[in-house]
């Protein structure tokens, strides 16, 4: 399928007869009446009194010995960033890998979050990556979650990665030795090892929150998060069939990408649902199905990264020939560059590029709200689930099953946008208002604390030369180069996206950062040198970099419904992460590769 660079301006968009003052108005209002002062402030973590939440329910933890003895490279992280980057150090012969993880296996969130309906939203055949390494061809265009999860498992055994593995492990200190050149690893199970090389890949969605409501602990019904599933209270499996639900009066909270996932399950099974929202998502169709096994026996070597450049490409608003995913996301990829780069098209000017790209979005949301209209057969209820705000203001969800739940008898929504979410709660009911919902169980489907890794959060500190605490070194904000290694901390290296570049496939990001520490990491082994490091004048010049090439999307996103994406109405600071975006980011990494890897390495040995 022959597409157009659909940076252009479309002349259909120029004469839609869409009213935009008035749709600034009411996006305006709608935004209002869901701010809260306290922001961030209204969730609290899984931790202290709530801390059981947070506990693993799924592999029981054994007992073991400390660990006392020296690795050559220390993973922190068993999800696909972690697993990704032990496999390209396997390739690049690295033998002496740990790898450790909270968890009692791989997986990272997909080891965590197994709700009913859990699946990926990105189809499987760019999501899941090392297919070809591992020979296999997902069985669904969007894969569930267990799925996934086997096929991570599927990568640690291909490439070894079980040996000499510590999962629920937690690491307590980072340690720089400059008489070895080594790093200290102490943890929650009294390990106090070494390793010449240490990658965090602790991720960003793992840390379940809770809303602060007033009252939750008094509470004495039955309460879990989404991401710890209590399988032995609703009975069922991830394809539901929650039979111990039956008897029970349960609530929903959060209408977010999970909300939308597990409602469905949870409508069907219950006595009856309550749905808590303050928001409602746009949910566009998902249209999911089999993979055909033609199409499978058809793909030649090197299918997979060919798709998961085509879609990187398409989203990061490069021209490509064709579409080979052609779904919602390739669909709407013009209206997510508003957050993900600064691709504009440049043939019109700044004024008439922003109505156009307007219009776009104003006529996608339409389309959003009309299939509400169309779904839900209850107009008072068709309207609270009518999102009102430009299109990447919140993440864009996919049910073929979430809109429908709400035309069952026993499904009630409860709209919180005026009372500033729940009011409260007490020991066997949720209010809103002066509105009580009687309830058994209370489902938090409320998300994670977004961007929040051990070494931000300060819950694993980094000491590097001279004792200099990692968190004080970036005292004015990070200090990177490329997002991967700081001045002051040699051989330590991260993933993720924080002065990186970043895309709606998370997992192609930590494809191309595994394979770049990995090269890095080879390179400096060749050469025997001692340390690994970037200069300070380097770490400043990229700082620099990222500043200045910095896509400013402060005003969109203060016209946004508050939310994860603009930190509760805060706002996301400019220069976080690589504004032109993730392929003119790999360009840029491919080039250093090749003229400057030399620069970040140290002595020899």
């Amino acid at each position: 399928m022959s597409t157009p660079p659909d940076t252009s301006p479309n002349p259909d968009d120029r004469t839609e007869e869409i009213d935009l003052e008035a749709l600034r108005a009411r996006y305006a209002r709608e935004r209002d009446r869901r701010i809260r002062p306290d922001g961030l402030a209204q969730y609290r973590s899984a931790a202290g009194e709530f801390g059981y939440y947070a506990k693993d329910p799924y592999t029981p933890r054994t007992e073991r010995e400390p660990k006392t003895d020296t690795v050559e490279v220390l993973v922190i992280g068993g999800g696909f960033g972690g697993l990704l980057t032990g496999a390209r150090l396997r390739q690049a012969g690295v033998e002496s890998i740990r790898m450790l993880d909270e968890a009692g296996d791989f997986g990272g969130t997909w080891y965590w979050n197994r709700y009913p309906g859990i699946h990926c939203d990105i189809e499987s055949y760019s999501y899941m990556p090392l297919l070809e390494e591992v020979g296999y061809v997902p069985e669904w265009r969007y894969a569930p979650g267990e799925e996934i999860r086997r096929h991570a498992i599927a990568i640690a055994e291909t490439f070894g990665l079980y040996r000499d593995t510590l999962f629920h492990t937690r690491v307590t200190a980072l340690t720089w030795d400059e008489q070895t050149d080594e790093w200290v690893v102490e943890t929650d199970r009294g390990d106090r090892m070494r390793a010449r090389f240490v990658i965090t890949s602790s991720g960003t969605l793992t840390q379940p929150k809770l809303p602060g409501i007033p009252g939750i602990e008094t509470f004495r019904g039955h309460t879990f998060h989404t991401s710890r599933w209590d399988y032995g209270y609703t009975g069922g499996d991830q394809n539901g069939g929650l039979e111990g639900l039956a008897d029970k009066r349960v609530a929903v909270v959060g209408t977010g990408a999970t909300g939308v996932q597990v409602i469905p399950h949870v409508g069907r099974d219950a006595r009856h649902l309550y749905v808590f929202q303050r928001t409602p998502s746009t949910v566009d169709v998902r249209d999911n199905r089999p993979t055909d096994p033609e199409w499978a026996a058809s793909l030649r070597p090197g299918w997979q990264r060919e798709r998961m450049r085509n879609f990187l490409e398409i989203i990061a608003g490069e021209e490509v020939e064709n579409d080979l995913i052609r779904d919602g996301w390739t669909s709407t990829a013009r209206l997510q560059r508003k957050m993900i780069t600064g691709a504009v098209d440049t043939s019109v000017s700044p004024e008439e590029r922003e109505r156009i790209e307007e219009l776009v979005d104003a006529r996608k949301m339409n389309a959003i709200r009309a299939r509400v209209d169309e779904v839900v057969e209850d107009p008072a209820t068709a309207e609270l689930l009518k999102p009102w705000y430009r299109y990447m203001c919140k993440r864009p969800c996919f049910s073929d099953h979430y809109l429908q739940t709400f035309n069952r008898p026993n499904v009630t929504l409860v709209d919180t946008a005026d009372h500033g979410g729940i009011t409260r709660m007490t020991e066997d009911a949720i209010v809103v208002g002066e509105t009580e919902y009687p309830v058994d169980c209370v489902i938090f489907a409320t998300g994670f604390d977004l961007g929040v890794s051990g070494v931000l959060s300060g819950t694993m500190p980094v000491r590097g030369r001279g004792g200099r605490e990692l968190l004080q070194a970036w005292g004015m904000g990070p200090r990177t180069l490329h997002g991967f290694y700081s001045d002051g901390f040699p051989n330590l290296f991260h993933l993720g996206a924080l002065q990186n570049a970043n895309s709606v496939n998370f997992t192609h990001i930590l494809s191309e950062q595994a394979e770049h520490i990995a090269a890095v990491i080879a390179r400096g082994r060749k050469a025997g040198v001692r340390a690994i490091e970037p200069s300070t004048e380097a770490v400043d010049a990229w700082i620099r970099t990222v500043r200045e090439t910095a896509h400013d999307t402060s005003a969109f996103q203060a016209e946004c419904t508050p939310g994860y994406y603009n930190l509760e109405g805060a706002g996301l600071p400019a220069g976080v992460t690589y504004s032109p975006g993730p392929v003119a980011f790999h360009r840029l990494l491919a080039d250093w590769r090749e003229n400057h890897m030399h620069e970040v390495l140290g002595t020899e040995g």
